[in-house]
């Protein structure tokens, strides 16, 4: 194997390990800037040694090993931890690497739920938590981050370093809450996996309809979630939502790049086997709960789209039953404006404009292009193409995707022509 191709590998391995390295080492010193920065320099190491000398059998507990000896370094240069240093020095010692990765495995599962629950705590702002939750369980750098989301890299580093100070000053700790505490913070984890997976899903900005690379990153972080967390519902309802709105995405854009809505998207490309998945985590979630949580309920939705052969087979009234439900969970004006859709295609387009209309002085969503589009299909549909064409105009003008404003300017010239 040439240097090169080692490099390429050893990004590769880091990608894949560095979440439970940080994890780990974060358990061992109780600061993520500090674990990450040791992990860092195991990394350093790795690109200085196995370029001469080969990729180790085991590269995650070559690199484990190699930083939490550094971790113990770190720990006894501070006087008050020089007993928790020798006792780790002496494990250290004492146990091969690979047998003690091995005897590891369950202890990094936790480690990795507990770095989760930080990464994504409350105290951070939204867009904190998503850049810290790539940087440290995605295994993104920070120019990587700042691509997929089109903003610059100094915002994102600033972000991240703000985020880790705010979680240091607060003293949060490294560990997985009980009680009523792990309910609302499991909530701001999967908030978080999900604001990732929408932004690859639909992106917000930008020349592209869809960013691949984070709805992957999503995917794999709700599906190690839920293999941390087999008992909780809502984490089997939220991958079953990825998995099953991902299964859409070969069919969501055409060759040119624009994007397909729904009732015309060709299911025959929609990804089975994504389906399967999601309609298993589905089956999971539902079998955990005497009520469904919101991600369940969406991605009940979801799922009679991914039932439905054709747009024809579609179950609007049941779908229109699911946003009854996800509206008395979660009083939103988004999902009351979903809900309007589903009701529009269920009872007819005047329903469905009935309640966009109680919507239009909602200030949430004053500049949320979907509220004018949504309004302007219900008025197309009633034949009033005039006012349907300045609708479409309007949410044009309010779309910062230039994909989408293509498709709303065409919807537009259709409407008048």
């Amino acid at each position: 194997m040439t240097a090169p191709e080692v490099h390429r590998a050893i990004e590769a391995i880091w990608r894949i390990e560095s979440p439970k390295l940080i994890a780990t080492v974060a358990r061992l010193v109780c600061d993520i800037g500090r674990a990450e920065d040791l992990a860092q320099d195991a990394f350093v190491a790795a690109l200085a040694q196995w370029p001469d000398e080969g990729i180790p059998r085991n590269p995650g507990a070559w690199l484990t090993t190699a930083a939490k000896r550094r971790a113990i370094d770190a720990i006894r240069r501070d006087a008050a931890f020089e007993r928790k240093a020798e006792a780790l020095g002496r494990d250290a010692a004492t146990a091969a690497p690979d047998d003690a990765f091995e005897r590891a495995v369950e202890e990094i599962d936790d480690d990795l739920l507990r770095l989760m629950f930080v990464a994504a705590h409350p105290i951070l702002a939204p867009e904190a938590r998503v850049a810290l939750t790539l940087r440290l369980l995605g295994g993104l750098t920070t120019p990587e981050i700042a691509r997929a989301f089109l903003i610059p890299e100094a915002t994102v580093a600033q972000r991240i370093v703000r985020a880790k100070r705010t979680i240091a000053d607060a003293g949060v700790p490294f560990e997985v809450p009980e009680g009523p505490e792990r309910a609302e913070r499991l909530a701001s984890v999967l908030g978080a996996i999900y604001l990732i997976f929408n932004e690859g899903y639909a992106a917000t900005a930008g020349d592209d309809v869809l960013r691949p690379e984070l709805v992957e990153d999503a995917l794999r972080l709700g599906r190690v979630l839920a293999r941390l967390m087999p008992l909780e519902p809502e984490v089997h309802g939220l991958v079953a939502l990825m998995e099953l709105q991902a299964s859409r995405m070969k069919a969501r854009v055409g060759p040119d790049g624009a994007p397909i809505l729904l009732l015309d998207q060709d299911r025959r490309a929609w990804d089975r086997l994504l389906i399967g998945r999601g309609l298993a985590a589905l089956v999971r979630a539902e079998a955990l709960a005497d009520v469904s949580g919101p991600y369940a309920l969406q991605a009940a939705i979801a799922a009679c789209h991914a039932r439905a052969a054709t747009p024809e087979q579609t179950d609007w009234r049941r779908i229109a039953g699911f946003y009854e439900a996800l509206v008395r969970i979660v009083p939103t004006p988004v999902v009351e404006l979903n809900r309007a859709v589903a009701v529009g295609m269920a009872a007819g387009p005047q329903a469905g404009l009935d309640i966009v209309d109680g919507l239009r002085d909602e200030p949430s969503l004053r500049t949320y292009h979907l509220l004018p589009s949504v309004r302007a299909d219900l008025l197309f549909k009633l034949g009033r193409r005039a006012e349907a064409a300045d609708e479409f105009d309007r949410a044009a003008a309010l779309a910062e995707n230039s994909r989408d404003r293509t498709l709303l300017r065409a919807r537009a010239d259709a409407s008048r022509s």
